[in-house]
């Protein structure tokens, strides 16, 4: 039976109802004039074509992919805009020019200054990746390669330990046991916030990350002193180990959880009188001790859950105290500047 437009007693507007090749539907237009409605008609009655022959990941549009995305908990910030941008775009028709246009669009504030590479990663590219990835779990489209901007060096940020039991002294009493978790495990701030009771094990002292980066689950050993703290949380069986201070567990925001505790963060450092210091520094700092006091790097490289070796030797590059011995020869056992007469270090070799 075709689609045809029919009224409903309790509604002014006019409703789709029929079916094509098989596709029923029974759906209000929302219009209300005639003329409007039979325009709506005509275009579903191409789209349900479309689908009956290529499937549903043909008529699927950024617009139902975002929608979807939200319903399921994901993260609105810096969405919007890409909504508006991209609208009833098809899915299929977002390729990598479409994507840099729209980075071009939104790579100035509206002062006109031209947005970090940092900043269009996290503003444009990483909601459109989240977007699309849902969209692709859920077969609408292919799983998309977007490629993202090159990023500066990262940087290695960590605090002396004297510098890090001002932080702990001077937090507030929900975030106290947050930030010993993350100095002593490593942990990124997101697998800490969704960190589950029943992912600790006190007795045993470890704890199970299951939701990763990676993708990858890794158990990590608990200090005594992380048990302590924990101790102090009150046990459970499950649910959420970290809290806000209204006693809630923290959003599930899909990893972005930074801004979940900005302001207790924020205090804390001006308390302790440290700057520039994030939540993610802490386990730059947890790396930075672990290699200072193990030099182990595949051990490292396992507890903080990295694949590459490329990204655990930064910390060693920061640690060269285990090569001190061959930099004491240098200027000779006098310690000054190298005499006529000195000793020639033996790290040198004379070129005939």
């Amino acid at each position: 039976m075709p689609l045809k437009l029919t009224r409903r007693h309790s509604s002014p507007h006019w409703y789709l109802r029929g079916s094509i090749r098989g596709l029923r539907i029974d759906e209000s237009t929302g219009l209300s004039d005639r003329k409007a409605a039979q325009e709506c008609l005509a275009l579903r009655e191409a789209e349900l074509v479309t689908q009956s022959i290529h499937g549903t990941r043909a008529i699927k549009t950024f617009a139902d992919a975002a929608v979807s995305y939200l319903e399921s908990g994901g993260e609105a910030e810096h969405l919007t805009p890409l909504i508006d941008f991209f609208g009833v775009t098809k899915l299929a028709h977002i390729d990598a020019d479409l994507i840099d246009r729209a980075v071009k669009k939104f790579s100035r504030t509206a002062t006109g200054k031209a947005k970090a590479p940092a900043t269009l990663n996290r503003q444009i590219h990483t909601p459109i990746a989240a977007v699309l990835h849902h969209a692709a779990h859920k077969g609408w489209c292919a799983k998309p390669v977007i490629a993202r901007p090159k990023q500066p060096n990262g940087r290695v940020r960590s605090v002396t330990r004297q510098e890090a039991e001002r932080l702990i002294t001077a937090a507030a009493p929900h975030l106290r046991p947050l930030v010993v978790f993350l100095l002593s495990t490593g942990a990124r701030l997101s697998e800490a916030l969704y960190l589950d009771w029943r992912d600790v094990d006190l007795k045993a002292g470890r704890v199970a990350f299951h939701e990763t980066k990676n993708g990858e689950s890794r158990g990590v050993p608990l200090h005594p002193r992380v048990i302590s703290e924990l101790k102090k949380l009150g046990v459970a069986t499950e649910g959420a180990v970290f809290r806000r201070p209204d006693g809630q567990p923290y959003a599930d925001r899909h990893g972005l959880g930074g801004g979940q505790v900005k302001t207790a963060w924020a205090t804390m450092l001006k308390r302790a009188g440290i700057k520039d210091f994030t939540p993610h520094d802490c386990r730059h700092t947890w790396a930075t001790w672990h290699y200072a006091g193990n030099r182990d790097m595949l051990g490292l490289m396992r507890l903080g859950g990295w694949k590459s070796h490329e990204m655990v030797a930064r910390y060693a590059h920061v640690n060269p105290d285990d090569l001190a011995p061959s930099i004491q020869g240098f200027w000779g056992k006098s310690g000054g500047a190298a005499t006529k007469n000195a000793k020639k270090p033996t790290i040198f070799k004379e070129v005939a």
